[in-house]
Order: C-alpha cells, then structure tokens, then sequence
C-alpha cells in the first residue's frame, strides 16, 4: 500500500486573536499565505505539482468565506491551476485537512498534497458563522433536552466528573507556560516557524504565570442558569486554564514516498494511522478518549508505544480527564507547551499540532507521535505519525 508521508511543516507564531494583536491588521487570507508560502520556499518545490490544497477553517464568513483555501493559495504565488478546498470539523478542521490529504495520497488520488488551515479570531470573533441563529436545529434540541451548552459549560463538567480541584486546573495551566516560554528560550520552535509582521513568540504565552497567579483569575462561565441545571458543578474554570483566542496559519507538505523521492525530498515522518470518533455533544469535550483508542487500535499500538503526544489544550480539564482514562505519562504530552500558552486559532490548529508534533519527535528522537483533538459536538480526530 502506499504510504502518506510528511516532508515539511510550517506554521506562524500565534497573536493574539483580538484589537492590537500582531495580526490584527492582516486578512485571514494573507495570513493562511504565510505558511503556503514558506512551505514551497523550504522545500524548493515547484507549486505547479500541487494536487490540492486542502485547509480548515471554522468561522467561514465574511473574510474567511468563499472557500478560503482557494484565496489563500493564490494569494501565497501558487499557479492558478492548483485546486484548494475548505473543510469544518470545528476545531479538527486542519487535522481532518492532514487526514484527507493522507487518504488522497495513500489512494493514488493525489502525489502531492497540502494539508492546512487558518483562522483570524482577531477579524472573525468566534462564533460569527452562526449569525446568531440556532445552528443544531429543534430535533437535536429535542434529544438534548433542555438543549446543548457552551464550550466553557461542557469544560466544567469534566472537571466536575473526573473531581478535578482548581489547583489542579490551575497547575496544569502554569506547566504549559513554563514549557513553551523554556521551548522558545531554547530554539525548539526556530525549525517550525515562519515570522510574520515582525512577531518572533507566540504572542499568548506567559513565561511569568504561575500557580499562584493563576488562582487570583475570576471564574469564566459561572451563571445562575447552568447552575441550576448542573448542581454538580463547583465552578473552577478560568481564562488562565481555558486556551487564548488566537490568530495564526500553518501547513504540511503530504506526499508518496516514491514522489518524495523523485523530487530529492527527505520524508520526515510516515502517516501512519488515523481515526474519527464522536461523543457525548453535552460533555462534548471527552471525544478525545475514544479517538485514541480507536487510533491505537487500528496502529495496532498501545498507549506506552507512543514517545510524544499533543493533546489539545482547550481546556486543561479535558487533558486531564484524557490522562486519567488513558493512563498516558505527562511527561509525554505537549512537552513544548500547549494551546493555554501557544495558542488556540482554531482552524489552524490541528495543524500546527500536527507541526509542532513532528519536530518534538526529532527532538527527543522519538518513533510515534500521537496527535488528538477535542471539537464541538462532541467530535475528535487523533493522528498517529511515524518519524522517519
């Protein structure tokens, strides 16, 4: 069978996704074109071979509509000819982009491909694709009756379910900035990033935060109405244990190994398996458990096989909760921070996982590398790659 395999991955450091942030001045699509740009000039290929850019993005309205994909690579310098399409798996939206691109490639559909995404939350507050209307429709409401709930509601549940105290959120959410500020200080993150608009850190991390600071932060979600209906709830969520709202890019280069080959590439990690799987859309956040599940089993690969994983930081209780039904050793996960201190621009954030991901694993001279992703609805998508 044909192999799917990564030659590059490129991302921007993240802004800030609001007023004043570094990229607040710069069209989501000038943005997205940052990282297609680079990807083509580190690896010296010709984008006239491109098969297809495929990209996520979540709020596509306004600057981010009308296929995104498609503007993006224009904008980036690649011909005309080459295709590009825009997918929504919420927040897995550019790691479903890396799945179809692999899934291309390994069905003799594409010989080159790109896997990317893009999201401005500085330009496109989250949320403005549904223009306040009801996006699931009564029938769901019905079967969810009194209906669904927020992100930051879903988090508190977790939290509540798993006993998760505040000082534990809070602990997490400080290891993350202390992890990302010592990756930057150290050059773990000069191979992955391209600067835009002078930016030379991700804007969102902390190297100060601790525990301590942290607990001073009013709760985020507290409200009588939740309250009401989720007694169990001992409210502990904060903006310091939730991600940042971000601006960022980023984009993988997916191949054949004979294609790498012809062109004089070296394959840096092999797609090795990956899997979809849904959830409890109230809890919404717990799909990441069963997605590693599913992905371990089709590697045929346990949990103590993988050397590195990136778990999704949109919340710190989710990864906790991931921890504690996995048994996966911290030490192992976002070992160069996570998405509370990097970031979390949403459509582009599976793949800059999926960037980030890959080089830890040269770092450490890790084998498999484990990539999971929580998404509204009670979605998840999980990765495993192969370094090569």
């Amino acid at each position: 069978m044909t192999a799917a395999v990564i030659v590059d991955a490129v991302r921007t450091p993240l802004g800030k996704g609001k007023p004043g942030g570094a990229y607040a001045d710069i069209h989501p699509v000038d943005l997205h074109a940052a990282s297609l740009r680079a990807l083509v000039t580190r690896t010296g290929i010709d984008p006239a071979i491109i098969d297809d850019v495929i990209s996520g993005a979540v709020a596509q309205i306004g600057e981010q509509s009308g296929n995104t994909a498609r503007w993006g690579l224009l904008a980036a310098g690649y011909p005309e000819s080459v295709p590009g399409v825009t997918v929504d798996r919420q927040c897995g939206s550019s790691q479903q982009a890396l799945h179809f691109a692999a899934q291309g490639v390994i069905a003799g559909a594409y010989d080159v491909a790109v896997a990317s995404g893009v999201e401005s939350m500085s330009r496109i507050p989250i949320g403005s694709q549904a223009q306040g209307k009801d996006f699931a429709g009564p029938s769901v409401a019905e079967r969810y009756a009194p209906g669904l709930i927020p992100q930051g509601v879903a988090a508190e549940l977790i939290a509540a379910k798993w006993r998760f105290s505040r000082a534990q959120l809070d602990e997490f959410s400080a290891s993350s900035h202390e992890r990302a500020a010592l990756a930057w200080k150290d050059g773990l993150f000069d191979r992955e990033v391209v600067n835009v608009n002078d930016l030379a850190t991700d804007e969102t991390i902390r190297p100060t935060t601790t525990p301590d600071s942290l607990a001073g932060l009013r709760l985020a979600f507290q409200d009588d109405r939740w309250s009401e209906r989720f007694p169990e709830i001992d409210w502990k969520v904060t903006a310091g244990n939730s991600s940042p709202i971000n601006d960022g890019s980023a984009a993988l280069l997916v191949t054949s190994e004979d294609k790498a080959a012809a062109l004089g590439l070296q394959a840096r990690a092999r797609v090795h398996s990956f899997a979809v799987a849904g959830d409890d859309p109230i809890f919404m956040l717990t799909g990441v458990i069963p997605a590693t599940m599913k992905v371990l089993a089709k590697a045929g690969l346990s949990i103590d096989d993988i050397d590195a994983f990136e778990v999704n930081e949109a919340f710190a209780s989710v990864v906790l909760a991931w921890q504690a039904e996995t048994g996966a050793s911290l030490d192992k996960v976002n070992i160069n921070g996570g998405a509370i201190a990097i970031g979390h621009p949403l459509g582009a954030s599976g793949a800059r996982l999926a960037t980030t991901l890959l080089n830890v694993l040269e770092q450490r001279d890790g084998r498999f590398g484990l990539q999971v992703m929580c998404e509204a609805g009670g979605l998840a998508n999980a990765t495993i790659i192969e370094r090569i």
